[in-house]
């Protein structure tokens, strides 16, 4: 059995990339490639580069990881490159010469436009953008993916609320990360919960907090908060007949001024939860303890369920008429919906909310599958593509443009990305810029360093609204 150092970068890649340094032709000496989200319903949010860089580019390959390699990749059943990975441990100390520019991270970058672009800096590693294709574009396209949803949820509440209540203040904490339970690893987490950071201040995901710290210079600065929240095993473990005294004892463990915290109350019969117990029997204790308690629905069709869970509260609680003619229940009661959210379903249960007459000040949301692990390659249609190669000192454009399909036709020549004269984002070619075109596409790493970093803060502030 065959055993390795699991960030050994060398086997990062896909396997048909270990033969691809003889493809090229002869005199080949650079080769710029790109990366962009060539469709999708979301504008580009660009997140996530930093970390990869961090984590994958600022260590050199060693001997070691040349020599594992070589062992893997032969058994494989392919040719291994030693000579080419040697010159570069010999070279260049086992970093990679490489530039990588690109969008500056928490951009807001319209489909279909370049926000990163990669090329080697010594003619001998020509082979060398592609071969990191499979990892840098991974590193790209699912933190984007998910900050871009994230980003588009936040859009909908925000409008939701704009419409139905007096401010927009709560607006950061209306969408809680619920995901990380159904993240496909722990790495998956880390970013994907992260890169919802870029838009929101809710989590539940705690490996997104040691993230921002290792990724993002959050080393002081708490990037994200919860609240204290029950889950069914806390509340069944008191019996069906213990319900309301499991209730009861959220209110006494958690309740009090300026505090707030969750109890799911759909573990048997969410309507008596809400008439009988909460409404009835714990009642005063709720409107006199002094925080917020937030009910959580956890089954069943969430626009019916949302939207009948409020009009139970408020004939158990009363409302107030906001100013903008709107029902808001007492500040101590609020609503959080955590299952079935999806960017589809999220815009439907705001228009519910509001039709039925409250404000969408009265719920919040949890996003769990939705926000981490629907989304995939094709969800923004992401692609890392050659665009030119120089041999023997001339640039050359190069492109795919396949007949059967022209949505996969890549884009030509070395590229910049600017601002036009209407303010709108365009991709151009590198030789088009002029003394008053500004290229956004800045340095990011060049031969192993780290050329510009951002906080997380910096990143939230380039995307806020």
């Amino acid at each position: 059995m065959y055993t390795s150092n699991f960030n050994n970068l060398i086997l990062n890649s896909d396997s048909y990339k270990t033969s691809h340094w003889v493809q090229y032709p002869a005199g080949s000496e650079y080769m710029s490639s790109y990366v962009e989200a060539r469709g999708g319903d979301y504008d580009v949010v660009f997140f996530g580069l930093q970390a990869f860089i961090k984590e994958y580019l600022s260590k050199p390959i060693t001997q070691q990881d040349i020599d594992e390699a070589e062992t893997i990749i032969q058994a494989h059943g392919l040719t291994f490159n030693r000579a080419g990975w040697e010159l570069l441990l010999a070279k260049h100390g086992g970093y990679l010469p490489l530039r990588i520019e690109a969008v500056p991270e928490g951009s807001i970058v319209p489909v279909s436009n370049v926000v990163c672009q990669i090329i080697n800096t010594d003619p001998e590693f020509y082979w060398l953008p592609s071969y990191i294709e499979t990892s840098l574009l991974r590193a790209i396209w699912y933190p984007s993916t998910v900050a871009s949803v994230s980003r588009y949820c936040k859009g909908i509440i925000r409008q939701a609320l704009e419409k139905s209540a007096d401010n927009i203040d709560s607006l950061p904490f209306r969408l809680h990360d619920f995901g990380a339970r159904g993240a496909s690893s722990f790495e998956s987490v880390a970013l994907g919960s992260l890169a919802h950071l870029v838009n929101f201040s809710g989590t539940d995901s705690m490996t997104a907090l040691v993230a921002a710290s290792r990724w993002y210079g959050m080393n002081k600065d708490m990037p994200a908060f919860s609240i204290p929240a029950a889950e069914h095993s806390t509340m069944t473990a008191w019996g069906r007949e213990g319900e309301t005294a499991a209730y009861a004892n959220m209110l006494k463990q958690f309740g009090g001024a300026g505090k707030a915290f969750s109890v799911v109350s759909d573990s048997y019969d969410l309507w008596n939860a809400i008439d009988n117990i909460w409404g009835d029997s714990l009642k005063d204790d709720v409107k006199n303890m002094g925080g917020t308690l937030v009910i959580r629905p956890d089954s069943g069709e969430p626009i019916k369920v949302v939207r009948e869970a409020l009009q139970r509260l408020a004939v158990k609680f009363g409302t107030t008429i906001n100013s903008k003619g709107y029902k808001v229940l007492p500040d101590y009661v609020r609503i959080i919906q955590g299952d079935g959210i999806s960017p589809q379903s999220l815009g439907k249960i705001v228009d519910a909310v509001m039709e039925a007459g409250f404000s969408a000040d009265n719920i919040t949301f949890g996003m769990g599958g939705g926000l981490l692990q629907q989304v995939n390659r094709d969800t923004m249609s992401w692609a890392m593509k050659a665009s030119a190669i120089s041999i023997d000192g001339n640039w050359k454009e190069i492109y795919k443009d396949p007949i059967t399909s022209h949505s996969k036709r890549s884009k030509k020549g070395r590229l910049a990305l600017i601002e036009d004269s209407n303010g709108q984002l365009k991709t151009i070619r590198a030789d088009e810029l002029t003394a008053y075109s500004n290229n956004l596409l800045r340095d990011v790493f060049v031969d192993g360093k780290l050329i510009t970093e951002d906080s997380l803060t910096t990143i939230r502030e380039r995307a806020k609204w």
